[in-house]
């Protein structure tokens, strides 16, 4: 009874030590001017804020890295697809920076549609 008991105290304590922090407001991160190093940002940052938080950060992320490209359009679906696999890949590596994870998933993705880049 007692191995039981002390058995059921250590799982306890590991599902709690396990169960995720709540949320970070986005602007936790924002300097004295209210600005974001959206370049010094983590994939832990992202993972840990809220989803609406998360959504505006990676639309922002996508029209920066359309604009490098001079790309002018929006395309939803892939833009939601590449969203969550940064998401995704950010839960998996929390301490890389979203740049990073962004152009993993990029990369990734255009292997996936045969786009070879120069």
């Amino acid at each position: 009874m007692l191995k039981t008991m002390v058995l059921g105290c250590i799982a306890a304590a590991a599902l709690i030590g396990a169960a995720k922090a709540d949320p970070v407001d986005l602007s936790a991160y924002a300097d004295k001017n209210g600005f974001i190093d959206v370049q010094e940002l983590t994939c832990g940052q992202l993972a840990n804020t809220y989803q609406e938080d998360a959504n505006a950060l990676t639309t922002w992320y996508s029209g920066w890295y359309n604009g490098l490209a001079h790309k002018h359009f929006l395309d939803l679906k892939k833009g939601k697809e590449a969203e969550h696999e940064v998401i995704v890949y950010c839960k998996d590596h929390p301490d890389e920076k979203i740049i990073h994870a962004i152009g993993v998933v990029f990369k990734d993705m255009r292997a996936e549609m045969g786009i070879k880049m120069k």
